[in-house]
């Protein structure tokens, strides 16, 4: 039996990063997660302030086998995108293959774009947009971009011809995914993949009354019965593709399903 790829394994062979921190602060966010309340490298505060790794910034890029996945433990914001530019030239230069994993901010979707347009073949984006309401978005991830900035961004790079697809994982409003799917989809003309909001009794910050009922309502959307019904509403949508922690309930109801 073969095993089921998980987390960026899905995407990428490699991941690559060049800074600490990052301005966005979301909420369930795995490296703030282990930088700040796992190992205590940095503080809540220093998180929200990233800083550039300028050793990772100036080293050489060689070419891997497989896709490299840029970035992963933090995002490209106005503030980093030189340094981020820099990273993402030496990695296309050396021939790679690169998904760009970001909540884009327009301003840097529209310089990337720009810079790279003779790249259309090995650079791909991927914008995170888990719901199409602004108040679910500046609750979960308070320093990221409005879902129209990220729609703007995601229609950008898709008239400028690149390859653009969504991660709605996690699906931060699992009730409202019609919705989202319709603003988006026809901007996307790869992949449109589907997760749920992972290891949520460790990693999410619940510091209110408030925050435990709104995860209260994410979980609440991703029982199995709410899964499969996502499941049944997308299941021959050509570009709807499956994060394991979906693969996982499908497989359970329907374990001969061959899933993208």
């Amino acid at each position: 039996m073969t095993k089921m790829s998980t987390g960026t394994y899905e995407w990428a062979a490699e991941v690559v990063n060049c800074v600490n921190g990052c301005e966005h602060d979301c909420r369930y966010c795995f490296a703030r997660y282990s930088a700040v309340d796992r190992y205590h490298r940095m503080t809540a505060d220093e998180w929200r302030k990233p800083v550039v790794r300028e050793a990772d910034v100036n080293r050489g890029r060689k070419k891997i086998d497989g896709v490299v996945m840029f970035p992963s433990t933090h995002d490209i914001t106005p503030a980093i995108l030189e340094p981020c530019m820099t990273v993402l030239a030496k990695l296309l230069a050396a021939g790679n293959e690169v998904l760009l994993v970001s909540k884009p901010h327009l301003e840097c979707i529209e310089a990337i774009a720009k810079g790279f347009g003779d790249y259309k073949d090995t650079l791909r984006f991927r914008f995170t947009i888990g719901s199409s309401r602004d108040e679910v978005l500046k609750f979960w991830e308070p320093g990221a971009p409005s879902f129209e900035e990220r729609r703007n961004s995601l229609k950008l790079a898709f008239d400028a011809g690149f390859k653009t697809s969504i991660s709605a994982e996690p699906l931060l409003d699992p009730f409202y995914v019609r919705e989202l799917w319709e603003g988006l989809i026809d901007y996307v003309n790869w992949e449109f993949w589907i997760g749920k909001l992972n290891k949520s009794e460790s990693r999410v910050k619940i510091d209110t009354l408030e925050a435990r009922e709104k995860l209260q309502k994410i979980h609440m959307g991703q029982t199995d019965d709410n899964v499969m019904l996502i499941y049944e509403r997308f299941k021959d949508e050509p570009l709807v593709r499956w994060k394991d922690s979906y693969k996982k309930v499908i497989t359970k109801f329907h374990p001969d399903t061959l899933l993208k």
